[in-house]
């Protein structure tokens, strides 16, 4: 296929296991984050501030953000994007963990 027949568009699937291992940090640097936002109305900063401090994983989808993926490679637009974060019960010798070598997939 040459390249005239190429899509330009190419979606980019990351899976992610994170350990919190210092919910305080993590917390208080969602919460600064959210206060140096300037696109948020007082009632939005409100309830985002509620929210990180009630789940971890909120936290985590506050300082998290796919845009940062893409910003500094060359010749690419992000067209866009969405994410999610949520608790999961993980347990890394467990068969259903197990990503496996798909080999087109980068793991680390």
């Amino acid at each position: 296929m040459s390249n005239g027949d190429t899509s330009r568009f190419v979606r980019l699937t990351v899976e992610l296991v994170m350990e919190i291992t210092e919910p305080d940090l993590l917390t208080g640097a969602a919460l600064d984050g959210i206060s140096g936002e300037e696109h948020m109305t007082d009632q939005e900063r409100s309830y985002a501030r509620e929210a990180v401090q009630a789940e971890p994983a909120e936290a985590v989808a506050h300082l998290i953000d796919p845009f940062d993926l893409v910003n500094d490679v060359p010749g690419v637009e992000l067209a866009q994007a969405s994410w999610s974060s949520e608790e999961i019960d993980y347990d890394p010798d467990a068969e259903e963990w197990d990503l496996g070598d798909a080999g087109d997939d980068e793991e680390v």
